[in-house]
């Protein structure tokens, strides 16, 4: 077998099924943090859980196809490996940098429902 399409054919066997496991492993271990973040909503926590799988899905899924092509020559196991590497190493770190990314984003939106909720403070009443 030609080792560029060996290259392309273990990328993309590996690349996809990592994909997938992450979005179901966020899916999964997500939704506690969200019922927190949506008020113990759980219909808009699922709902919202849902549409984040779809749109991790959508996002890493297409950029592991953009990123197939290779810019350097594959001719040896050696080249497979070295390649193998650097791809997936960047679609990892991508992966990574999406998950932190929303965790930050629900984080913010759950602080501010939280500051919403609290009462404003007593002014004070004369002097004591």
């Amino acid at each position: 077998m030609n080792p560029l399409i060996l290259t392309y054919s273990l990328y993309l066997c590996i690349a996809i099924p990592l994909t997938i496991w992450v979005a179901r492993t966020l899916h999964k271990n997500g939704r506690i943090f969200l019922v927190k973040c949506f008020r113990e909503d759980e219909a808009m926590a699922d709902s919202v859980n849902h549409l984040l799988v779809v749109g991790f899905y959508l996002i890493n899924i297409g950029f592991v196809a953009l990123y197939l092509k290779l810019n350097q020559e594959v001719t040896q196991a050696q080249d497979v490996f070295e390649a193998l590497a650097g791809k997936l190493g960047f679609v990892l770190l991508v992966l990574g940098g999406m998950h932190f990314f929303n965790i930050f984003l629900f984080t913010r939106t759950r602080k501010k429902l939280e500051l919403e909720t609290v009462a404003p403070p007593i002014p004070p009443q004369g002097r004591i």
